[in-house]
C-alpha cells in the first residue's frame, strides 16, 4: 500500500469506526465494557484526535463481528448479488471521507439506503464536538434531543453533538445523501458573508 493510501486509510479510520459502532447498535460505554478500552480513548479515536493501535483495532473488529480489512475499509468488494432492500437505518450506511488528514474539522458524505417501511425513531447518541449537516438528496429524519425534524435537499442543521441525536431515512422513494462537517473539539464553521434577512436553518417537524 502506497504512503498516500496509508494516510487516506488512517484519515478515514475514525469515521469508519464510528459508523461500525453505530451499525452494531452500541454506545461508547458499551464498547468500553466489552473491549476494556476507555470511552475517552474510543471517542478520541472516532474523532481523529488519536490513531488506533493494532491491538485496539483487533479488539474492536472482534466486538463488532467484522474482519480487520472490513474495519479498515481495505477488504475487496464482494461480488454483486440480488438482495432485498434494507428495512431500516444502519443496514448499509455508506460513509465517504472528504478530508485526508487527522485532526481539525472532518468532512464526510453519508448515504442512507432506501427503506421499505417507515423506520422507528432514530437511535440517538451523544459525544463531544459540533456538527454541521446539509441534505443533498432525499428526506432525512433528524432526531435532535426532543425535536423531530425532516430535512430535504438544501436544508441545513447545525448542533452541539453533546445533544442526543440520530438520523434515519424519512422517505420510501429512495436513498438519502447528506454532507457532514464535524469538529471534534467543538469547532464551528465561521460565516464570512452576511445572512439575508428571514433566511435560516431549514427543517420540518417529522410527519409534515
Amino acid at each position: 500500500m502506497a504512503v498516500d493510501e496509508v494516510d487516506g486509510t488512517l484519515a478515514a479510520m475514525g469515521a469508519r469506526l464510528r459508523a461500525a459502532r453505530e451499525q452494531h447498535g452500541a454506545t461508547l460505554v458499551g464498547v468500553s465494557c466489552a473491549t476494556g478500552i476507555s470511552p475517552s480513548t474510543l471517542s478520541r479515536i472516532e474523532t481523529g484526535r488519536r490513531k488506533p493501535t493494532l491491538e485496539v483495532l483487533l479488539r474492536l473488529a472482534k466486538d463488532y463481528g467484522v474482519s480487520l480489512d472490513e474495519l479498515c475499509g481495505t477488504a475487496p468488494a464482494p461480488a454483486a448479488e440480488p438482495r432485498t432492500p434494507p428495512r431500516g437505518f444502519g443496514d448499509d450506511k455508506a460513509v465517504l471521507p472528504l478530508t485526508q488528514y487527522v485532526g481539525g474539522l472532518h468532512a464526510h458524505k453519508h448515504v442512507l439506503p432506501a427503506v421499505v417501511e417507515p423506520p422507528g425513531r432514530p437511535r440517538q447518541v451523544s459525544h463531544e464536538g459540533y456538527e454541521w449537516l446539509c441534505v443533498l438528496y432525499g428526506r432525512l429524519w433528524l432526531a435532535l434531543g426532543n425535536q423531530d425534524l425532516v430535512l430535504t435537499a438544501g436544508d441545513v442543521a447545525e448542533f452541539d453533538t453533546r445533544t442526543p441525536h440520530g438520523v434515519a431515512n424519512a422517505g420510501s422513494t429512495g436513498p438519502v445523501e447528506y454532507l457532514i462537517m464535524f469538529g471534534p473539539q467543538g469547532e464551528r464553521l465561521r460565516l464570512r458573508t452576511p445572512q439575508a434577512a428571514g433566511r435560516g436553518t431549514g427543517g420540518r417537524r417529522a410527519g409534515q
